[in-house]
């Protein structure tokens, strides 16, 4: 873990090395006051040298002006050293997740990641810049204190440091709680985080079933158990700063007794005396950073740790050898294809289907039936476990993932449209294109008209998740995207399910005209928008059950003939 850490300082090392030698003279420098002090009081006041006494102070004065730039140096510089570290580390981390399989964010909410990326990863910034910088300090300024004290009276300073080793061993028993306890407060604050972006992206759900005291329940229940996690946090931090600053008092009697009897017998100076005990913080001091810099050590490791849990995680599989799809016509087929998300049940069950260039098939039959994942396995959102799954005559998983789905479009219900303007999500179906194609593409979508009546245009803001757009003016934003796109492919999910009837039947204009030419799966519970498909398959419990056109279904009189029949008479009850 510490080698992949300092690998994210190799950008910086040459900043880094002068941030060090910074801190190396802002330690010397730290280290005049009492090697003066000690000369004043043995020498300067006792001989009365005014004019030595004015010229030390002077220099003094000049030395802390130069350690005050220094110091700026070392708190700018350092902390931008830190705060590259941690772009970088999140320019990793959201490249690393782009890369992640479906299945990943199946398992993940999206607050708890967003902890990871903001709080966990300043952390690591605060520890990437004070990490090296107080260890390096500490130690020149506790061997430098050791060597000076050494010359005041070597067994004086042998007697104050025999505390340091049960200092040390204090520091790390403390250390380990302490860690464990930081790991479940970082755990208990991404569960509040999730509640939170869960709470206000459902807002509108919220306030209209009135489940303001529910929502607020669930958060306080998180809250509830970050306050727990915080005070087990908090314990271990206060024992261990209790403890190690008990003993560091310790060496300030130590010193006031042993030095006093040294004086007493005549072994040392009072001056020498005075500067000892002025001096003693040259150690005291430098201790006292290193214990408080436990506690942000506890914080960065355990956000780098969690970095890495997700920088460890394995990526969207490519063969090695995975070759581009291309001049794609759009003949797909199913072999004996299989897939589970887990090992309990078989969601795909030994499929065989077969879709030629241009073919228009709809997969209908109950809910949970697995009409969509076999959609899904396409594009290879997830990889199927057995059979062979091809695309003119090519395994998919033998393509590579960017070609492949640069050939495939997919219209689902629940339209994701990102906070920008209109334009701007039209343009993500091929963001190279031009504003003509790109009007174009709107044109044929039946949503040009919407946007002609708009102050800005194609440059309206459409809010979060497109939420100053109607269900119909989204979808026909998705449909326009994907105009754009030009897949050979084409994939609709429940594309007009959500829609009334006045809207279904301008966007499935749209579709039909976005359908011609391409090979297109519908995924439909509404039977009446499937009937001209050139073949119907019903799915039911993983399994293809019934395959055949609308009226060789109805003929059949199995399950398609009852859904449609269902619908009808639904649709006469409420007419």
């Amino acid at each position: 873990m510490l080698k992949r850490f300092i690998a994210y300082y190799r950008p910086h090392r040459v900043m880094f090395f002068f941030d060090m030698l910074a801190s190396f003279l802002v330690s010397l420098i730290g280290m005049v006051y009492p090697v003066m002090t000690r000369t004043m009081l043995n020498d300067l006041i006792p001989n009365r040298r005014f004019r030595m006494i004015v010229i030390t102070g002077a220099g003094l004065l000049l030395v802390y002006a130069l350690r005050m730039g220094l110091q700026f140096f070392i708190q700018y510089y350092g902390h931008m050293i830190g705060v590259g570290m941690q772009a970088q580390m999140r320019t990793d981390m959201f490249r690393k997740l782009e890369t992640l399989p479906y299945s990943y964010f199946d398992n993940h909410e999206t607050g708890k990641i967003m902890s990871r990326m903001t709080n966990d990863l300043m952390d690591i910034s605060e520890l990437a810049h004070h990490g090296p910088e107080n260890l390096f300090i500490s130690g020149v300024m506790i061997v430098g204190a050791f060597t000076y004290l050494s010359t005041i009276d070597w067994l004086l300073t042998l007697i104050v440091f025999t505390c340091v080793p049960l200092l040390v061993v204090v520091a790390r028993v403390m250390s380990t709680r302490m860690r464990a306890a930081f790991m479940e407060t970082r755990k208990s604050m991404a569960v509040i985080n999730s509640a939170v972006e869960s709470s206000i992206s459902g807002i509108r759900v919220t306030k209209a079933f009135t489940n303001t005291a529910e929502e607020s329940r669930k958060f306080e229940a998180g809250n509830s158990s970050f306050v727990e996690a915080r005070k087990h946090s908090y314990k271990a931090m206060a024992q261990f700063h209790s403890s190690t600053a008990f003993i560091t008092d310790i060496f300030n009697v130590i010193v006031l007794i042993a030095g006093g009897i040294f004086l007493y017998n005549g072994r040392i100076s009072f001056g020498d005396y005075s500067a000892f005990v002025v001096s003693i913080n040259l150690f005291i001091g430098p201790v006292m950073t290193l214990i408080n810099f436990v506690e942000q050590y506890q914080n960065g490791v355990t956000g780098f740790q969690r970095f890495l849990e997700i920088m460890d995680e394995e990526p969207e599989i490519e063969s090695p050898d995975a070759r581009p799809l291309q001049n794609v016509k759009g003949d797909i087929v199913f072999d004996h294809v299989s897939f589970s998300y887990d090992a309990a049940k078989e969601v795909v069950r030994d499929i065989s289907l077969e879709i030629r260039k241009g073919q228009k098939v709809a997969l209908v039959g109950p809910s949970g039936g697995g009409k969509t994942t076999l959609c899904h396995l396409i594009p290879r959102f997830y990889r199927y476990e057995s059979g062979l799954l091809s695309i003119d005559g090519n395994d998919i998983n033998g393509v590579t993932l960017d070609s492949l789905r640069k050939n495939i479009g997919i219209v689902q219900q629940d339209v994701f449209l990102f906070d920008g303007t209109i334009g701007e999500n039209i343009l993500y179906g091929r963001p190279g294109a031009t504003r003509e194609e790109m009007e174009l593409a709107a044109k044929r979508a039946h949503i040009d008209e919407f946007v002609a009546t708009l102050p800005d245009g194609y440059d309206t803001r459409i809010g979060e998740r497109g939420v100053k757009l109607s269900g119909g003016q989204k979808q026909r934003l998705s449909i326009a995207r994907v105009f754009l796109k030009d897949p050979a492919i084409l994939i609709l999910d429940e594309a007009t399910s959500a829609l009334d009837n006045t809207t279904e039947i301008l966007i499935q204009t749209a579709l039909d005209e976005l359908c011609r030419g391409r090979t297109t799966l519908v995924v439909a519970h509404r039977l009446s928008t499937v009937k001209n498909a050139d073949r119907i398959v019903v799915v039911s419990e993983g399994r293809i059950t019934e395959e055949g056109t609308h009226e060789e279904l109805m003929a059949l009189g199995g399950t398609y003939a009852s859904l449609y029949a269902l619908q009808f008479r639904e649709s006469d009850l409420i007419a």
